[in-house]
């Protein structure tokens, strides 16, 4: 008789943290809203077109029909407690996805039927392969004319590299959709529409049913059998292979991220969700199951790996931070040990102790007070002072920090002034808020003009910022045309000397600093290396050089805009006796690398966008010389589902305006997405 499992582990095995992420409008939000239904968390269904989804609770998300902010809520499901966090789609919020996939055991891709992989779905589910998150897909709107099951597939594995295992098919498509088979059981599942679908049937397949679903219950056993020796002698036996040994099987492809298992559906029509709720339970890992997180001790720096146990030292990461009536709401995941309310904490990333006041499970906006969680939680805490995004929690005598969440460069701004006198100390406060809620913003002060520049990912992002300052804090300052954020970075090689030698407060200060700089590849960002022995000089001149050479990257010679892909080579220092100094050494480099830029053939990295744009065939020129008109570069022209997807390369510059000047030329019958694609060099 096998020993009793711990309490603690068997919460662990029964609990399973996913996200939902998607391209904008595959219908993520739809399918959240069902799968809370189903499994009795609400009671009434909402309607993303109506403004009435649960999950898309902001004004802002109501009024557009999309999801702004990352929303949690939770349900049950056949004994297991499911966390879900329901993602933005559009590519301006993707910080909202990045800090939910880093703290996610699993995720359910959406993929619309008609429309396949689009730029979006692929830019989260590279996200998620960079977190190494186990995932299924839903091939979502079966029932849209132009669905195809088969092309979905096709286009996950070219465009996405992942190797799709179909465990359903869809029953009909388009028009003729009508419910979905179950490939591991072997059953059609009918849904009751008089009961919203919360009603099914599971049906013996008949003899035609069965010769139809040969092929694709042949496809899903083989590609199992080519991953799992022990499957394969089974498969050859030629025996009945039992529905558990299959589902083991494809369990332990999904966590070993072999195969992605794909499901098929209708959200909308209340169709095949509950197969994902079975799914995710049956085939995504628990907090125990996924590889045990690794973090850093500040003090010694050595690497330090803990499993998600209760009884383990406490360590959480805080991946979200808002503001709600002027009280700052965090959440947290709880990697491992134990978190109650009113602990005091270490915030191990700014080395301040931190007091949990309350403790709450999240159900979108409504809150649920609990005195109490564990490792493998996700919940929101209050009280907490300083936490900002990306920041560990820890106890003082066990400190680690977690890896932090990704960073990411804006690409627009905006200038932006209070009203009157009034307005302006609030401004600066209310600002101060929105930074706090979203690493993706940025606040500079224009010397010349005094003027606040609020940096950010696209239009939109701006827009649904200026519009919560009016609908939170009744400010409407007045904006400036949105501007490009550029970068600087050099074409060629230059190397320049510089000395400085002042005297400031009666001390003589000197520096001597001869450096080299060169451009380094697209992407690769900044270098900074010393060709010579450091170790015979004074520690704090080094620490100076470098941090001169920092400080100038931050600004360059053309529009005092960042410099990047550039590699700095600290080639000699110059001393004077009784008067070389730190301060003389950090204007010293500043100095020459100003001097070496200009000689490096400085030139302006713009934000380059991908663009792809779905219109009738009728309206292709237009597409074509509308983009050619923008500084475009025409990428490729595909045939889908009857129309034409133009795909292309734009500078972002060009762009502002592009949707209603696109809806003008195409009489309002194409779509378009963009998404950021690099810093280059403007032709």
């Amino acid at each position: 008789m096998s020993a009793k499992k711990p309490p603690s582990a068997k919460y662990l095995e029964r609990l399973r943290n996913i996200g939902v992420i998607a391209h904008i409008d595959a219908g993520k939000t739809t399918l959240t809203e069902r799968m809370l239904y189903y499994s009795g968390k609400i009671h009434r269904m909402g309607e993303v077109h109506d403004g009435t989804a649960t999950m898309d609770f902001m004004p802002e998300e109501q009024e557009r029909g999309i999801t702004i902010a990352s929303a949690l809520t939770s349900c049950l499901w056949r004994d297991f407690l499911i966390n879900i966090i329901d993602t933005p789609g559009h590519v301006d919020f993707t910080i909202e996805v990045e800090r939910c996939l880093r703290v996610l055991d699993g995720a359910v891709g959406v993929f619309c039927a008609v429309s396949g992989v689009e730029p979006q779905s692929e830019t989260v589910w590279r996200q998620s392969e960079a977190y190494h998150v186990p995932k299924l897909a839903f091939v979502n709107k079966m029932d849209r004319p132009g669905a195809d099951f088969e092309a979905v597939l096709e286009s996950m594995a070219s465009k996405l590299g992942a190797r799709p295992l179909p465990i359903c098919a869809p029953d009909g498509q388009g028009q003729e959709f009508k419910g979905v088979f179950d490939l591991v059981a072997m059953r059609r599942l009918v849904f009751d529409q008089q009961s919203q679908g919360a009603q099914y049937q599971s049906l013996e397949l008949s003899g035609d049913e069965l010769e139809r679903l040969a092929a694709w219950r042949e496809r899903l056993l083989e590609t199992l059998a080519d991953q799992d020796d022990e499957f394969m002698e089974l498969y050859l036996s030629g025996r009945d292979l039992p529905v558990d040994r299959i589902k083991a099987a494809i369990r332990k492809a999904t966590l070993d991220l072999k195969l992605v298992p794909v499901l098929a559906g209708s959200a909308l029509r209340n169709i095949g969700v509950q197969m994902v709720l079975d799914a995710v339970c049956d085939y995504l890992p628990g907090p125990a199951e996924v590889p045990a997180q690794v973090g850093v001790d500040p003090g010694t720096k050595a690497k330090r790996s803990f499993r998600a146990d209760p009884a383990e030292p406490l360590s959480a990461l805080v991946f979200k931070v808002s503001m709600d009536s002027g009280r700052k709401i965090a959440l947290l995941r709880v990697y491992s040990g134990v978190l109650e309310a009113n602990d005091t904490v270490l915030n191990v990333t700014q080395d301040r102790e931190e007091r949990v006041a309350r403790l709450f499970r999240l159900h979108a906006e409504r809150r649920e007070k609990v005195d109490r969680v564990r490792a493998g939680d996700i919940v929101a805490a209050a009280g907490m002072r300083f936490a900002r995004t990306g920041d560990t929690l820890a106890t003082r005598s066990e400190p680690v920090i977690l890896e932090r969440i990704a960073d990411y460069k804006p690409v627009i701004s905006l200038a932006i002034e209070p009203r009157n006198s009034e307005e302006s100390d609030k401004l600066g406060e209310v600002l101060e808020r929105c930074l706090l809620e979203d690493p993706t913003l940025s606040l500079r002060r224009d010397e010349e003009t005094a003027q606040i520049i609020l940096s950010g990912m696209g239009e939109l992002h701006l827009d649904v910022v200026l519009e919560r300052m009016k609908r939170e804090h009744g400010l409407e300052p007045r904006t400036g045309r949105p501007q490009v954020v550029y970068q600087e970075t050099v074409s060629a090689a230059f190397e320049a000397q510089e000395e400085f030698r002042r005297e400031l407060g009666e001390v003589m200060h000197h520096g001597g600093v001869r450096l080299a700089v060169e451009p380094r590849e697209r992407g690769k960002g900044r270098r900074v290396v010393f060709e010579f022995d450091t170790g015979s000089w004074p520690r704090d001149w080094v620490d100076a050089v470098e941090e001169g050479v920092s400080d100038g990257l931050q600004s360059g010679v053309l529009k005092g805009y960042p410099v990047q892909d550039v590699k700095v080579r600290i080639l000699d220092l110059l001393r004077r006796e009784n008067e070389s100094s730190p301060a003389g050494y950090r204007m010293a480099a500043a100095m020459a690398l100003k001097k070496a830029l200009a000689g490096a053939g400085p030139r302006l990295l713009e934000p380059i966008m991908w663009i792809e744009v779905n219109a009738p065939q009728d309206f292709v020129g237009d597409v074509v010389g509308l983009l050619g008109s923008k500084g475009a570069k025409i990428e490729n022209l595909i045939d889908r589902g009857g129309q034409k997807l133009v795909q292309a390369l734009a500078p972002l510059s060009g762009l502002f305006g592009f949707s209603t000047e696109l809806r003008s030329a195409t009489q309002g019958r194409a779509g378009f997405v963009m998404k950021f694609a690099r810093f280059d060099v403007l032709n």
